[in-house]
């Protein structure tokens, strides 16, 4: 090959790097987008909660950065069919997932003493991107032995992926968990699934500072539907 060959091949090369370039630019810019989440409105006033724990997590009060999600990521949760591990002792379980979030009592959901879940059915396989969730934030509390798991089977016999955990002496027989427990708030608990595949997605609590009952204000899933 002589000297012109080789600099034209060169030269072709380079202008079509350059001509791809912001095509390929693109394509990784639009990978992934903001997830907007609509928070409720905090609760002022209150005492300074009682309690400390070698696992607690420092507060927060600055609000959090933006989460990324691939394009097409939705809340995929509204509205869904929610079942329990116990019948409800105040509010009906489909308030879970009814998208209202505040701090009133008439959207809270209590279920009684001792380790007990709520389960959401997404309807089908779905890639997980974030799971948000409130358990109560009229008031400072921090809720005990808090599990969260998504698997394709409902019974959670199999295909289970532990997303959270901060059991840290299996009281819940759930295995000891490597997570921090937090002071609930108005911002919620926000989980990166990272993509994980479930059709339903499992919450575990045991109680919290307040008393031995445990509640939840509302569940979301963000992801996108599995094509098959």
């Amino acid at each position: 090959m002589n000297r012109w060959t080789c600099g034209m091949g060169m030269a072709l090369a380079a202008a079509f790097a350059v001509l791809c370039a912001p095509w390929a630019g693109a394509a990784d810019d639009g990978a992934k987008e903001e997830l907007k989440f609509e928070l409720p409105e905090a609760a002022f006033g209150g005492t300074p909660l009682p309690y400390t724990s070698e696992i607690l997590e420092k507060e927060e009060f600055r609000d959090r950065p933006p989460f990324m999600a691939p394009k097409g990521t939705t809340l995929v949760s509204k509205g869904k069919p929610v079942t329990a591990s116990a019948a409800p002792a105040m509010g009906d379980l489909k308030m879970v997932t009814d998208g209202v979030k505040n701090y009133a009592s008439s959207a809270l959901v209590e279920l009684e003493a001792g380790p007990q879940w709520v389960q959401v059915d997404l309807g089908s396989e779905h890639e997980l991107y974030a799971v948000l969730f409130w358990h109560f934030h009229a008031e400072k509390r921090v809720y005990f032995d808090i599990v969260v798991q998504a698997s394709n089977d409902p019974e959670f016999k199999t295909g289970v992926t532990t997303l959270y955990n901060n059991d840290v002496d299996n009281s819940s027989s759930l295995g000891e968990g490597p997570d921090k427990e937090y002071i609930e708030n108005a911002r919620g608990r926000l989980l990166d699934p990272k993509g994980v595949k479930a059709r339903y997605v499992r919450l575990y609590s045991n109680g919290n500072t307040n008393d031995e009952m445990n509640h939840y204000v509302e569940v979301e899933v963000w992801g996108r539907p599995v094509v098959k």
